[in-house]
């Protein structure tokens, strides 16, 4: 897969506990920071405190290959106990212009909960670009291993969502 074909990947869980419930911890954005490899902080902005649509924040993130960086997160779509939808913005040009516009997102991720039978199938997508990332500096760097490079992240990203998501399960399925 090539970049300009916006690669992806997702995983999913299934958590026992109400739709309402999955969503409450999910909507917690700061604790994600907590099961994330890479989110190391979450700092809300023009003052939002939950993920609605139009609320942004900017996440504090940190990877061994690529150091500290920040970028925003822009909710886009916020369903309670359906979907949840942000993307994520490159507004200090670390991979190329700065940028606060959606179109030009690094990345669009997204929870969406399906209830099944006495729980609820989590499930978290994630799609690279269209706007530049990490991702392309590595190509940039080997042209020639661009498919190879889109896999070593999409895999990481993989892991990263699995621990998110497990994370998620066990708040949720943690007994108050």
């Amino acid at each position: 897969m090539r970049y300009a074909d916006g690669p992806g990947t997702h995983r999913e869980v299934r958590i026992s506990a109400s739709p309402e419930r999955v969503w409450e911890v999910l909507a917690d954005v700061e604790a994600m920071a907590g099961w994330s490899p890479e989110l190391m902080e979450v700092e809300w902005q023009d003052g939002a405190t939950s993920p609605a649509v139009g609320a942004r924040y900017i996440g504090h993130n940190e990877h061994p290959m690529n150091g500290r960086w920040r970028t925003v997160a822009h909710f886009t779509e916020s369903d309670p106990a359906r979907t949840l939808t942000w993307c994520v913005l490159d507004v200090d040009g670390r991979y190329g212009e700065p940028t606060e516009d959606p179109e030009h997102r690094m990345a669009t991720w997204s929870f969406t909960l399906a209830p099944d039978a006495d729980g609820v199938v989590l499930r978290q997508p994630v799609t690279i670009g269209p706007g530049p990332s990490g991702v392309n500096t590595h190509i940039e760097r080997t042209p020639g291993k661009e498919e190879a490079i889109i896999a070593y992240r999409v895999g990481e990203l993989g892991k990263g969502m699995d621990a998110t998501l497990q994370g998620i399960k066990d708040a949720a399925e943690q007994q108050d």
